[in-house]
């Protein structure tokens, strides 16, 4: 009789993710043994990086420049592989009675809200200060949790920036709570899946498996176009036509590679800003 390999796996709740949710659903890891415990994290990479380091977590879905900073950090993790090969884009907010006007007239930097240090919402502020000449000190950083802390905080401080993917802050833009005042896409992949070095060497080949299984149902997932667009919808309680352009846009690792080359664009930005120091990737 095989072992079975129980392992626990976290990552956003949002569209990206829905592939692994319904992988696990549909058994295609157990036909393997491989047995996958998925944990929503609403706290976003910087939650998922302290998971990981307490072994909470044994795999972890986060986003590329925040996986890149936790390495050079001196965490004890290794980037398998990237996971989504397309750009986040990220939609840029205040709240809706901002006084605010365009953000290239702007002379100096406005505040951001962030989930915490080290999340994607406080490493993209510097690449939205880099398009418009800004410089960023911690001060122009306040923590919020989550999407809903940044919501409550917004409310007070209507000329907060925050930022988000712009397809799970849409409807708030709908519905006029925010303003979008600009949107930027990472100039490197989105996502990339995470794990501890000792989990790797104890697991090597079973992780390698489980890569080519997300991989070969990802490809499906994007090309059985009609019912994964009314899955997604149905899921998020999102327009048809928003997960047909999201979808569209949208497109996973299909193929198992290393992924030093596709890192080495957050690496060079990291690097350029002083958030981390050079190293290996």
């Amino acid at each position: 009789m095989k072992r079975i390999n129980y392992f626990n796996i976290g990552g956003v709740p949002e569209h990206f993710n829905v592939p692994w949710k319904k992988a696990i659903d549909e058994g295609i890891f157990s036909l393997k043994n491989i047995e996958l415990d998925w944990h929503d994290y609403r706290g976003g990479t910087g939650d998922l990086i302290k998971s990981l380091a307490n072994k909470e977590l044994d795999i972890a879905i986060m986003l590329t420049e925040g996986a890149v900073k936790s390495v050079a950090e001196g965490n004890s993790f290794k980037i398998v592989q990237i996971y989504v090969n397309s750009p986040l884009v990220w939609g840029v907010y205040a709240f809706h009675n901002t006084t605010l006007g365009a953000l290239q007239s702007l002379k100096e930097a406005p505040r951001f809200c962030i989930s915490r240090y080290n999340s994607g919402s406080h490493l993209m502020a510097y690449l939205l200060a880099e398009k418009y000449d800004w410089q960023l000190t911690n001060n122009h950083f306040i923590v919020v949790d989550h999407f809903l802390g940044a919501l409550k905080t917004m409310q007070e401080n209507p000329n907060y920036l925050f930022m988000w993917e712009r397809f799970m802050t849409k409807p708030y833009v709908d519905s006029q709570q925010f303003v979008k005042l600009d949107e930027i896409a990472t100039p490197w992949p989105s996502f990339s899946i995470v794990v501890r070095q000792d989990f790797y060497q104890e697991h090597q080949e079973i992780i390698e498996l489980m890569i080519a299984l997300i991989q070969n149902y990802c490809y499906k997932f994007k090309q059985n176009t009609i019912d994964s667009i009314e899955y997604l919808a149905s899921y998020f309680n999102f327009s048809i036509h928003d997960m047909k352009n999201w979808l569209n846009e949208t497109d996973w690792n299909y193929f198992y590679d290393h992924p030093s080359q596709k890192l080495k664009p957050a690496f060079d930005f990291l690097v350029k800003h002083q958030i981390i120091k050079n190293f290996s990737i």
